[in-house]
């Protein structure tokens, strides 16, 4: 009965107008949107980082390449995705812009936290201007600058370190499993086997390894490993 009253009195027209409560309507549209898309788990490791992600899609006439979900940003930073994949398309080419400037610039490799806190601007920025929509997408990145990190940004533009966490479909189920099951010093097969097992116990019969890939971001290496092998390979 709230919301319809508010949207009845034009509270969710624009992303600049706040409700009488303090929310803002379009952003909380924003983050439904979010949990529409494809899951992925980010789990930091002993001396790596991790993502698996659920390209969700199987269809025997797609191109299974070109539903990728998990894409690297630099050699040493990776960025994977849930929401509209149009818009996570654009931060992403933003945010590997960005890194290639630092280079340029610095002559060295970027930080992954202030590449995510860019993006987190631009997305803050558009929950601020009228004109816009916010971004519907929300954004893990993995990264190793020293030691391997993990970063989340959502709809308004904050950003938080995790040693682990969940995006997209069914979210909220899966870091409830993670609290329970994620422990320091994992190895990078322990971390994306936890991450499986977790998903087969969310999804349930609706479980298919061989539509998952793994990112991994190994400390000795330094740079991004993308996995893309049969299920039981992954396994």
């Amino acid at each position: 009965m709230e919301d319809i009253q508010h949207q009845q009195m034009g509270y969710d027209r624009a992303a600049t107008m706040f409700a009488p409560d303090g929310h803002i309507l379009q952003v909380e549209y924003a983050e439904k949107t979010i949990r529409l898309g494809s899951a992925s788990i980010g789990i930091v490791c002993k001396d790596s980082v991790v993502i698996v992600a659920d390209r969700r899609q199987k269809d025997v006439l797609l191109v299974e390449e070109s539903a990728n979900r998990i894409n690297e940003i630099d050699e040493h930073i990776v960025v994977v995705f849930a929401g509209i994949t149009s818009d996570a398309r654009v931060l992403i080419e933003k945010a590997r812009v960005l890194a290639q400037q630092h280079r340029v610039t610095f002559d060295s490799a970027p930080n992954t936290e202030s590449i995510v806190r860019d993006i987190a601007d631009v997305k803050q920025q558009f929950t601020q201007y009228g004109g816009a929509r916010p971004f519907g997408v929300s954004m893990m990145f993995a990264g190793i600058n020293g030691k391997p990190v993990l970063y989340t940004t959502d709809i308004t533009g904050n950003y938080l370190m995790y040693k682990a966490n969940a995006i997209g479909e069914n979210d909220e189920k899966l870091r409830n499993v993670l609290r329970e099951k994620y422990r320091d010093g994992l190895t990078s097969d322990e971390g994306i086997k936890l991450a499986l097992e977790i998903f087969k116990e969310v999804q349930g019969d609706d479980f298919n390894i061989e539509r998952f890939d793994a990112g991994i971001l190994s400390e000795v290496e330094g740079k991004a490993r993308i996995v893309k092998k049969s299920g039981n390979e992954l396994a």
